[in-house]
């Protein structure tokens, strides 16, 4: 038997917090469907991939007490994933911005590919928090990049069938692909999250993902692809639906599964006792 207090909310991350993770991989998705994107309709994707990076970390910002200290994350490449997120989104926004202004695709691509290591260092900031049983289970990483994927992919698809009206259907494979990346993802990662308070937390949201933002997104596009009529609303729900359950999951698990370990005392001290 062991004694101890019930795990209890961390507090010192809050909504905005979370918003750099739901905004910047979302970021992070759209940079690497602009990858897809055909000229010059390329150049809007990544400005707007960078454009939601850039509010993710505004956002985070705001959370710190004094602003002016933000400038320590930079000193600590060694130990802090915090700083090495920091670090990958300067090379994003110089490679996205020099793309922009120069009208180079492999620039653009290249940008694709830096982001993919800053949504890398997101999920290695949660990992990296031992004393949260949903951030270090195993798979957090795999989750949160498969997320970002089919976060992009969603809005991506959305964007593109409102403005297309049907998107290729190249575009609409890695949608899909994204989506069952992300399902699995998240069935490894609550395989290896034990019971708890955290789980319990997250199971609501886990379904929403599975049914709402996977299987019927994936019926939508079966939907759209038989019935070139529908493709245009399908599509875009779709992609809607997608992009919903992923800033719903992530939002949970930063903001409402994010329960201490507690702590636990095998044995008291007894008065008298030795």
């Amino acid at each position: 038997m062991s004694y101890g207090p019930k795990p209890w909310m961390q507090t010192h991350w809050d909504l905005r917090a979370a918003m750099n993770f739901i905004l910047g991989g979302t970021g992070t998705g759209l940079l690497l469907a602009a990858v897809l994107a055909a000229p010059p309709a390329w150049r809007w994707v990544l400005a707007a991939g960078m454009a939601l990076i850039a509010a993710g970390l505004g956002a985070v910002w705001l959370e710190t007490g004094r602003k002016l200290r933000a400038i320590n994350v930079l000193f600590n490449a060694r130990t802090s994933w915090m700083t090495r997120e920091a670090y990958v989104a300067v090379v994003v926004f110089a490679l996205g911005l020099a793309a922009l202004a120069l009208g180079r695709a492999p620039l653009a691509q290249a940008a694709a590919l830096a982001a993919l290591g800053f949504v890398y260092c997101q999920g290695r900031i949660l990992f990296a928090a031992k004393g949260i049983p949903a951030w270090r289970t195993k798979g957090v990483v795999a989750l949160i990049v498969a997320t970002a994927l089919a976060e992009g992919g969603g809005l991506f698809v959305a964007a593109a069938a409102w403005a297309l009206g049907e998107p290729p259907t190249l575009w609409l494979v890695v949608f899909a692909l994204a989506l069952i990346a992300r399902a699995a993802a998240w069935s490894r990662y609550r395989s290896r999250l034990g019971a708890g308070a955290a789980r319990l937390t997250l199971e609501p949201s886990g379904r929403i993902l599975v049914y709402a933002g996977t299987a019927t997104p994936l019926a939508l596009l079966a939907i759209g692809l038989l019935l070139p009529a529908l493709a245009p609303g399908a599509d875009f729900l779709a992609g809607l639906a997608a992009l919903a359950a992923g800033w719903r999951l992530k939002f949970v698990l930063v903001r409402r599964a994010a329960y201490n370990q507690g702590f636990s005392l095998p044995q008291l001290p007894v008065r008298g006792g030795h």
